[in-house]
């Protein structure tokens, strides 16, 4: 494989990223399409790397509603047994005949006592059934905190709402090509300020005989936006300073190219510097295609209508890529 040398004479490399050079200790992508970093920890015990605010914080929304519901449900679930075990006689108020009809009973003074609503019609006059409902009560306190807490750092935590383009494109450049991706800010009347843009590539080289991972920072038509209220296409000319200079789509793969990119700016809703990462593989870029535009002029002409349906839309074009004038070498 010739990609080794005919890089490392054009191009020097960047190593400061944070991921090794190894070939061999390395499995996947290294940053998954959502931005998280995709490497599991191990090595340490599970309660010393596990923290429950900050997963909490970043789970789905339908996750973290459901770990809501079903801790709800069921610490509710389990005082009713503790206090069927201690004996419904030790309740006041109670109607029920049957074990199952004691049983909900039961289970719904627990809801009125962990979430201190407390109707009043059933409530406890033994001391073991005052005892637990007593801890339930502190129980209830605690975790409707922890929960709103939960709640405002969700809605608090400032985050970028970009969403990026499902493929990377080799595209017709000025003549030549270029490597091109788009993102677009989806939320209405969200807009970034002062965007900052940096991409990086990582690929197999070949060094002293041995396949090592290298890194590089390629070089865009444009690495800052003043305000990003349409879509913004970042564009990687590949030129004799580009890593991709010659490369086919066969290169990428042997190569197993990695795109790294990093969105950052300023939010004034929240006043404070957002960011998001995503990642591209060789598998997610695409030759001899072209993005189609995502905007158009309103029916009366006074305003410009933005389809975020047509993020991923594109034709294919035929793209013309440079041809290596060095032989190849093994």
């Amino acid at each position: 494989m010739a990609l080794g040398k005919r890089i490392n004479i054009r191009v020097k490399s960047n190593n400061d990223t944070g991921f090794g050079t190894s070939t061999t200790n390395v499995g996947g992508r290294f940053i998954n399409k959502d931005g998280t970093f995709n490497i599991q920890k191990r090595g340490m015990p599970v309660w010393e790397r596990f923290s429950v605010f900050h997963t909490m914080l970043n789970l789905p929304r339908w996750k973290f509603i459901s770990i809501i519901i079903i801790f709800y449900l069921t610490i509710n679930l389990l005082f009713t047994i503790v206090y069927m075990y201690v004996g419904p006689e030790q309740f006041n108020g109670m109607i029920a005949q049957t074990w199952w009809q004691k049983f909900k009973e039961i289970y719904f003074f627990s809801t009125e006592t962990f979430t201190t609503v407390g109707y009043g019609r059933v409530n406890p006059v033994g001391d073991a059934a005052n005892f637990v409902a007593s801890i339930e009560a502190i129980s209830g306190f605690l975790s409707l905190a922890i929960a709103t807490g939960l709640i405002y750092g969700r809605f608090s935590k400032p985050r970028a709402f970009l969403e990026f383009s499902n493929l990377a494109l080799i595209s017709p450049y000025q003549g030549k090509s270029a490597l091109m991706f788009r993102f677009v800010s989806y939320k209405d009347r969200h807009v970034l300020t002062d965007v900052e843009l940096k991409v990086t590539t990582g690929l197999q080289v070949v060094e002293n005989g041995n396949l090592v991972y290298k890194f590089y920072s390629l070089n865009l038509e444009r690495t800052r936006v003043d305000s990003l209220s349409m879509n913004f296409t970042v564009v990687h000319p590949i030129d004799e300073a580009s890593p991709f200079y010659t490369f086919t789509e066969e290169d990428m793969k042997a190569a197993d190219v990695e795109l790294y990119v990093l969105v950052r700016g300023f939010d004034d809703v929240y006043s404070n510097i957002v960011q998001q990462r995503t990642s591209y593989t060789y598998k997610e870029i695409k030759f001899g295609a072209k993005f189609v535009p995502m905007y158009k002029e309103s029916g009366d002409g006074d305003t410009t209508i933005l389809e975020l349906d047509k993020l991923n839309e594109f034709k294919e074009v035929p793209v013309r890529m440079p041809v290596s004038d060095k032989p190849s070498i093994s």
